[in-house]
């Protein structure tokens, strides 16, 4: 049975901070894994009965992001796995869509099925639940522990406003921002 592109899905979520929505619309053709770069366009919603490729949340989550080296491997070897399952698929696959992560003949992954498998994955590894939204979340906190700006965070992950990032995600700045200044008194206040 084909891996839906799980660990792919997955490295790109939790690299980049996407909502689910965002990765689950990626097309091929948003990806340049040359230049290693990935345009958000679109998130997949389903209602009326049908999958719809809508705008992203907000005009600013409409962005074109760096892909880190090993985010663009993975996506190369998903890519080579994919064009497998098109050859076994034939002509079951629909190439209509040219999703990046999608099932076994080319349609597009339900939100709810690829966020059931994602806490099935934790609990077989002894983690705990979490909501898949939980990766942009974890992304965002990487980011700032690393000590990337505040606004180049709130470009990464489409956000509308640096507001909206810092308001989420203060409690990681409060952390480093400590830790910085424990570090400055180290200095000020060290006897010779």
């Amino acid at each position: 049975m084909w891996i839906f592109g799980g660990g792919a899905l997955y490295a790109v979520s939790l690299s980049l901070g996407l909502r689910q929505g965002e990765a689950l619309a990626i097309q091929w053709r948003d990806v340049d894994l040359e230049s290693r770069t990935l345009a958000i366009r679109h998130t997949l919603q389903r209602y009326a009965g049908a999958y719809h490729l809508d705008p992203p949340k907000t005009k600013q989550s409409h962005r074109t992001i760096g892909l880190p080296v090993p985010v663009a491997e993975a996506l190369r070897r998903h890519r080579e796995r994919q064009e497998f399952e098109k050859k076994r698929a034939g002509d079951l696959w629909n190439a209509s869509w040219g999703f990046v992560f999608c099932n076994e003949v080319g349609e597009p992954l339900s939100g709810q099925w690829v966020t059931r498998r994602c806490q099935a994955k934790l609990a077989a590894l002894g983690l705990p639940r979490q909501r898949y939204h939980d990766l942009s979340h974890a992304a965002a906190t990487f980011l700032i522990a690393q000590g990337v700006p505040l606004r180049v965070v709130t470009e990464v992950l489409g956000h509308s406003t640096i507001t909206t990032t810092a308001n989420s995600y203060g409690h990681v700045s409060l952390e480093l921002t400590r830790d910085a200044t424990d570090r400055g008194a180290e200095l000020l206040y060290a006897t010779p």
